[in-house]
This record gives structure tokens, sequence and C-alpha cells, in this order.
């Protein structure tokens, strides 16, 4: 079975068919502009910019995509404690939670980096380290 091709919002990060990404992203886009005034103004970020893809003429969806989610990847921000990323909008009720226990989630969040960095690099990390000659 084929999977429909959808577009990736670049606010947001979320999935779309191809006609319903024009009507959603002008709408999140409005969305994120009243959420960011909201904020405190430490936490404020830019407007994000559709990304511009260059393929040389041809038309790349995986390309566009990916470019769509690295922009939506780069309105998140890091938790002080735990060093997880969050929209804005939820770092706030996150750190409110997190912040009763700093010395905990800090050592976790090192903890937590390195989980992450170990599991999504399991197979070359695994292929050196764990070899048996036989």
């Amino acid at each position: 079975m084929v999977r429909p091709c959808f577009k990736i919002c670049y606010i947001c990060g979320r999935e779309f068919g191809s006609q319903s990404i024009s009507i959603h992203e002008p709408q999140c886009l409005e969305k994120w502009r009243t959420e960011n005034n909201q904020l405190p103004s430490h936490l404020r970020r830019p407007e994000p910019k559709k990304p511009e893809v260059l393929t040389g003429g041809s038309y790349k969806l995986a390309v566009e995509n990916e470019a769509a989610y690295q922009s939506a990847q780069a309105q998140l921000l890091p938790c002080r404690n735990c060093g997880r990323t969050f929209f804005p909008d939820r770092l706030m009720v996150h750190e409110k939670s997190d912040s009763h226990y700093p010395k905990a989630t800090q050592s976790f969040g090192k903890w937590h980096i390195f989980f992450v960095h170990f599991f999504l690099h399991r197979l070359s990390f695994g292929q050196e380290f764990c070899k048996v000659d036989v």
C-alpha cells in the first residue's frame, strides 16, 4: 500500500495533505503569533519563515519536508533543568513541574543526552564495540 504524500508544516511540524497545507499554514502562523505574544519576553522567538528550498529546478517533496521539519524543530526551546526541548508555551508548563528537583533533573539531563545519542547511533556504535571474533 502506497502512503499518500504529505507536506510538513514549517511552523508546527505536523503533516498535512497537499490541499490542506495551504489552509493550515496561515492559521498556524496566526496561532503562533498569538501564543508568542503571550509569552514572557525571554521566551519570545522571531517569527518562523517558510524555508526556501533550492533543488535545481526539480521538485523534491522529501527535500521540502526536511527543510520544513528543521524549521519546526528550530522553534523548540530547551528546559533549563533537564535539557528536553519544547515549544515555548509547553516549556513553561514543563518547567513548573521540573523546577522542584533541579539537582536530580540536571544529572538526568546529562544521562538523557548520553542515552539518546547512544540509541540513535546504536547500530554503528554497537558494530564497532561488539564485534566477536570467531
